[in-house]
């Protein structure tokens, strides 16, 4: 809602139109995020379980979402425009902080896959909840709902395929 003093059209004087206005939103959006990721972050130790280290990220990433859904839907409700660097540099630097964090965790194996996989999981859960296909909770319940679903993810070891 604009306040009494303020015309609806003021943004527009800043921005040349909507999308250049959602764009800069978007892009404060995810510095917002990434600041979030950061302080999840050092609240583990470097050398901390994998676990723990990757479900902090998932928690701050969901509560990031639950706390400004509107603002989690406009950063991620458009395709990215490579035409709008602020925008494309922001979400880049958004998956830089994941991939960094698992090549740390897991030297050997960290891998695009893994970063996709462990980003789908939290972007998943985010929507899920934002969507009302998880019933409204304490942010405890969707934390440990969090911590559950990395734990299980990281525990999954594939078999070996086999030749026939």
């Amino acid at each position: 809602m604009t306040p009494p003093d303020v015309s609806p059209t003021a943004p527009y004087r800043h921005f040349a139109d909507r999308s250049a206005l959602d764009s800069a939103v978007a892009v404060e959006g995810f510095k917002d995020l990434n600041a979030r990721l950061a302080a999840a972050l050092e609240s583990v130790p470097d050398a901390g379980d994998p676990v723990e280290v990757l479900s902090g990220l998932g928690v701050a990433y969901v509560d990031f979402a639950l706390r400004r859904p509107a603002v989690f839907r406009l950063m991620f409700g458009n395709e990215c425009d490579a035409a709008d660097s602020d925008r494309v540099q922001a979400s880049q630097e958004l998956h830089a902080v994941l991939g960094d964090v698992l090549a740390r965790l897991f030297p050997d194996a960290a891998s695009p896959a893994l970063a996709t996989a462990l980003w789908g999981l939290a972007h998943g859960l985010a929507f899920l909840h934002l969507d009302g296909k998880y019933r409204p909770e304490p942010a405890d319940e969707v934390a440990e709902r969090i911590r559950a679903a990395v734990a299980a993810t990281l525990a999954i070891q594939l078999a070996p395929s086999r030749e026939d």
